[in-house]
């Protein structure tokens, strides 16, 4: 089955689809030292690291076999921004204090160090993984997903994520990523029980153009071929002390999906995500190895 025939608008992709979720997520793009932000949806820094820590990658390994990785983002519910305020060091014996470059501790004024960083608090992500070069990604990393040999975490070790990352593996990805239950209320878009919408607006993000699907309002079918803006990253090297990322460009594109998809929170959506059939669509749990 073609894209095209799914509305997708293109020859059929085959890939995994992921559910990202949990109480705080932090995708930092200009993270440096007291100041950690993040990103509104999913980084492609993230996620690639999700994958190395799940096939069990040390930091310094080459990430060649990442190279080829497309990853376009559905924002199922944007969350809410946090911020949260540190201090270290306040209030400790000298011999307690902040370690200084030149093996001291810091003394007087200086003894309290201040950070801010940023998270998202209950975001939902419904991502597709493929290929530049339209193959299926190597069956290793949907066992990994599934299997995984250190902890994934999203964004931040201290963001674990509510299940299990992997929702299953498509031989059209996008299509199943336009049609998969969605995790929103009806009223999330202003849709009272006596007011039945047959659409609802769905943002999607991606590394790649976006020219399918039906347009959200205020949006025309061009819309998500040119870029939108640009993202800083695309991971060159995680090994610590010389970590490297360049620039990659940022589709962007609201699509009108059925209001139907709505399925809600929690145990709700899990239950319309379990159900969920589709031909090119094979959940995680029916090609996972026994434990």
């Amino acid at each position: 089955m073609t894209a095209a025939a799914a509305g997708t608008g293109a020859l059929a992709l085959p890939g995994l689809l992921l559910r990202l979720a949990g109480p705080l997520q932090s995708w930092g793009e200009h993270s440096h030292f007291s100041d950690r932000d993040t990103l509104a949806f999913p980084s492609r820094s993230g996620i690639t690291g999700m994958l190395a820590a799940a096939l069990g990658r040390p930091r310094h390994a080459p990430l060649d076999e990442f190279a080829s990785l497309s990853i376009t983002v559905r924002v199922d519910r944007a969350g809410n921004r946090l911020r949260d305020f540190h201090t270290v060091g306040g209030g400790l014996s000298g011999a307690q204090t902040v370690v200084t470059a030149d093996g001291g501790r810091r003394t007087g004024d200086t003894t309290t160090l201040t950070s801010t960083r940023w998270y998202l608090q209950d975001a939902v992500f419904t991502v597709a993984l493929t290929l530049t070069d339209r193959s299926t990604p190597p069956p290793t990393w949907a066992t990994a997903l599934s299997n995984p040999c250190w902890p994934l975490y999203l964004g931040r070790r201290s963001c674990p994520p509510a299940g299990p990352v992997l929702l299953g593996t498509s031989t059209d990805a996008l299509h199943d990523l336009t049609h998969l239950p969605l995790a929103t209320r009806a009223d999330q878009y202003g849709q009272s029980s006596g007011a039945k919408q047959a659409a609802v607006p769905v943002l999607f993000l991606s590394d790649q153009p976006l020219p399918f699907g039906n347009p959200g309002p205020g949006e025309d079918q061009g819309q998500g071929a040119q870029p939108h803006s640009t993202v800083l990253d695309v991971p060159l090297d995680f090994t610590p002390g010389h970590r490297r990322y360049r620039t990659r460009p940022l589709y962007r594109r609201t699509l009108a999906l059925p209001a139907s998809l709505q399925k809600g929170y929690g145990t709700q959506q899990l239950q319309a995500l379990a159900a969920y059939a589709s031909p090119s669509y094979t959940p995680a749990h029916e090609g996972s190895p026994a434990r």
